[in-house]
């Protein structure tokens, strides 16, 4: 019994917070910016990236579901190209996959888009 109570005292007093839905999406938002730009200047990867925009993903940016779907399949379609067959570039799509679904799925009631800004996810 006093191990009941003592590690309920513990579990309680343990400052532990769970992420929501929301940090989520803007932690996998700036893991893919950063990897993306990682790629871009490694020297492993930067001929198979010369090509591509740069990637920044602002969540509260309504154009950004278009501008991730849009990375998406140019980072899929450099495996044509024999260009993506490292683990680097297989990293960057399945993060950009799985933030996709996140947003459009998992988190829908969570976020909400505060610009419609398409030129500012240029950058």
């Amino acid at each position: 019994m006093v191990w009941k109570r003592l590690l309920k005292q513990l579990a309680l007093s343990y400052p532990f917070i769970p992420p929501t839905c929301y940090t989520k999406v803007l932690n996998m938002a700036q893991e893919a910016t950063q990897w993306a730009a990682h790629l871009k200047w490694n020297p492993q990867t930067s001929s198979c990236m010369a090509h591509m925009p740069h990637l920044y993903i602002d969540v509260h940016n309504g154009c950004v579901m278009y501008k991730i779907r849009t990375y998406i399949s140019l980072v899929e379609d450099l495996r044509q190209r024999r260009c993506a067959y490292t683990r680097d570039m297989w990293r960057l799509g399945s993060t950009l996959r799985q933030l996709f679904i996140f947003m459009s799925e998992k988190c829908h009631g969570e976020l909400a888009f505060t610009s419609f800004d398409c030129a500012a996810l240029e950058h």
